[in-house]
């Protein structure tokens, strides 16, 4: 077989054989998750309430009348807005918790860098109904840990909107920077002792280097954590649920996935509800394809 044929056979195989790896997994994930999909967008476009449910009544096509009434609703762009400032403000500070920490695992010794990594794994495996509870616990305004240290007698944490966000925020944190830490520390590990001498030979600070030499070498994985922590954070449910009781005093620490939540199963509003979820699934579609382009890029440069 001549050369050039060769070539191009080993070139489609290449390509091919990750697709052939994913098989297994997309004939399980594909059906679990396309028929819940599909239903979804089916009643998004139906007036799908108590009464149908029940069978009472027979359900209405109202088309895009759902998502109009939904686009038209301010309470919805409030809560909207509200979801992607508080998404913004976990991911920026889950990213600064988990760089510092996998700085320091790299300055410290082997005794404190297992007890480190050990707390921070026990952290990231904790269900998030756990970890909320326990949060909650610290924080109560007549026995909390937090209020007895603080000398806060009977002060509530969870009537403020602001303090309430703090709190939970401080909650998802505790469970997401374990990622970022372990990677970003991988990452740090496999630069060349040799580039960071180079630097510091050239009379480069610790902090200069780290700004210099380090971040610029680690933006793949940044890259990659930032729109991972972007994808979990914007879909926040569990936390928000749990420690605010569905959302917080007259449902001030609403976020997207809770109103979605309350629209299709506290106001029986089914077919407006499924309409929020379509959009929540289309806006972290969006986020996870910017995702699959980073993994991609990184690909080629590793």
């Amino acid at each position: 077989m001549p050369t050039s044929e060769t070539a191009v056979l080993v070139s489609r195989r290449t390509k091919t054989r990750p697709w052939l790896y994913l098989l297994p997994a997309a004939a399980v994930l594909v059906p679990m998750f396309g028929y819940p999909v599909y239903m979804l967008g089916l009643l998004s476009v139906f007036d799908y309430r108590q009464a149908q449910v029940s069978g009472g009544q027979p359900s209405t096509f109202v088309g895009f009348g759902n998502y109009a009434a939904l686009l038209g609703d301010a309470r919805f762009w409030e809560v909207l807005a509200q979801t992607v400032g508080f998404a913004a403000a976990l991911v920026v500070s889950t990213l600064a918790v988990g760089a510092a920490l996998a700085v320091l695992l790299t300055r410290v010794g082997p005794v404190p860098r297992t007890a480190l990594s050990l707390s921070a794994l026990g952290a990231w495996a904790a269900p998030a109904m756990t970890g909320s509870t326990v949060w909650m616990f610290l924080f109560d305004a007549d026995l909390g840990l937090v209020n007895q240290v603080l000398g806060l007698d009977g002060f509530n944490w969870f009537y403020d909107r602001w303090v309430t966000f703090g709190v939970v925020g401080a909650t998802i944190v505790w469970h997401s920077f374990p990622l970022v830490m372990v990677t970003l520390y991988a990452g740090i590990q496999a630069i060349p002792a040799s580039v960071l001498e180079a630097a510091a030979l050239d009379g480069a600070s610790a902090w200069r280097s780290f700004w210099a030499v380090v971040v610029p070498m680690l933006r793949p994985l940044i890259t990659i954590v930032v729109i991972q922590s972007v994808i979990w954070d914007f879909k926040v449910f569990t936390q928000i649920y749990v420690m605010t009781n569905g959302g917080g005093v007259a449902g001030q620490n609403t976020v997207l996935n809770v109103y979605a939540y309350q629209t299709a199963f506290g106001s029986s509003e089914y077919g407006l509800g499924s309409a929020v979820a379509v959009v929540m699934t289309l806006i972290l579609l969006g986020i996870t394809l910017l995702y699959i382009r980073a993994l991609y890029r990184t690909g080629e440069r590793l």
